[in-house]
């Protein structure tokens, strides 16, 4: 007797064999099986994270990480368990077995560290590192905490600092609503820059985009709404206080005599910026890389931040996004972050189940070499773990 598998058996039986897999298997099979493959992703999913991307994902975590160690189930959802630390990570397959959903949370460390190891390693970060740890008014870890680093998108709290003093002195309401200008269009992060020109948006949706997804083009509007020198009043180290726009604009290697301009002349600095919005956005790719002319950047230091996070962290929309925290840890979080190649911070307000309340502010720079985002992740997460 002779058995004939065709081309069409073939596919049928690989569909059989994949609706039968577990999500604990099918979340295995990414570390196992390398690369990923299109076929183990539904349509639907590759359609709004393509396959490299979820590549690059994972051989971040590998890499930051190290040696892929297991996948153990942690109630409904999983661990995945690496030599350096472990990601909490959820999953769902579709009816025939692929990856319908699929998230990672920032990784945790596997050992706890005392308060003076978790100092002992900011410090062993190449280029330069800040961290304050406050509970209440007293510090409970300083390093560096007056340094001025470049902090990237946690400048927006100053933006919304400025937005909250004009809109607590009567000038404005969270309900205003403006018009989108196209000339505050920017690159991501984000997603108001694909709305058409003219589109009517509260300040509330405003400051709720810059905050809850880091918004570029939320957050140069608001810096237009509320004024530039009024921004530059509460960080008057920023002068002038670029937007997005205009930063992309200077880091882009096309416009290498603008930087070198910017660069020499401090004082003229404000004068050349009504001729750097003639000059288009430069492509996304531009910082793919590595650092890019970080000098070009939002210089604050972690108590600064700290003491915008206090203004600020009473507002809805600053627990929109809880970073690194689990918000079920704590009676509430509020958070901002900001990143670029070279550049990193994580400035987190903590409310505990007692009341107490925490502020915890980290910031590196390497303007020689791309961070290892994982392992600053994991420090950061030791120092919200030793607060709980």
């Amino acid at each position: 007797m002779r058995f004939w598998m065709t081309a069409g058996t073939l596919l049928l039986g690989l569909a059989i064999a994949q609706a039968t897999l577990t999500p604990k298997a099918a979340l295995e099979r990414l570390f196992t099986e390398r690369p990923a493959k299109s076929e183990w992703f539904a349509p639907a999913f590759l359609q709004q994270v393509p396959l490299a991307q979820v590549e690059a994902i994972l051989q971040q975590l590998l890499d930051g990480l190290g040696r892929y160690e297991g996948v153990a189930p942690d109630g409904p959802n999983f661990r995945v368990n690496f030599e350096r630390g472990v990601v909490p990570a959820q999953i769902s397959l579709d009816a025939g077995g692929r990856i319908q959903g699929l998230f990672f949370r920032p990784a945790q460390p596997k050992v706890a560290l005392t308060p003076e190891q978790l100092l002992a390693e900011y410090r062993k970060l190449p280029g330069q590192a800040s961290m304050l740890v406050l509970q209440g008014s007293q510090e409970r870890l300083n390093l560096e905490a007056d340094r001025v680093l470049a902090v990237g998108s946690s400048f927006k709290l100053a933006v919304l600092e400025a937005l909250r003093q004009q809109i607590e002195a009567g000038r404005r309401k969270w309900s205003d609503t403006v018009p989108l200008r196209p000339e505050w269009k920017s690159l991501p992060s984000g997603t108001l820059q694909n709305l058409p020109d003219g589109t009517p948006l509260s300040l509330e949706q405003y400051a709720t985009q810059m905050i809850s997804i880091s918004d570029n083009t939320a957050s140069d509007a608001l810096i237009n709404i509320v004024g530039r020198a009024e921004v530059e009043k509460i960080a008057p180290r920023n002068r002038p206080f670029l937007t997005t726009r205009e930063a992309f604009v200077l880091k882009n290697p096309q416009n290498r005599q603008w930087l070198e301009r910017y660069r020499a002349n401090p004082a003229g600095r404000a004068a050349l910026l009504p001729q750097l919005a003639r000059l288009p956005l430069p492509d996304a790719g531009v910082f793919a890389g590595g650092p890019v002319a970080i000098d070009v950047e939002w210089f604050f230091s972690t108590r600064e931040l700290c003491a915008l996070m206090s203004r600020v962290q009473a507002l809805p929309l600053m627990s929109l996004n809880p970073g690194l925290a689990n918000p079920a840890d704590w009676q509430r979080v509020a958070y901002k972050g900001g990143s670029e190649p070279g550049v990193l911070n994580l400035t987190t307000w903590l409310t505990a189940r007692d009341g107490k309340q925490y502020c915890v502010s980290a910031t590196w720079n390497n303007p020689q070499a791309r961070l290892d985002e994982n392992q600053f992740f994991l420090l950061y997460t030791s120092l919200l773990n030793s607060l709980k």
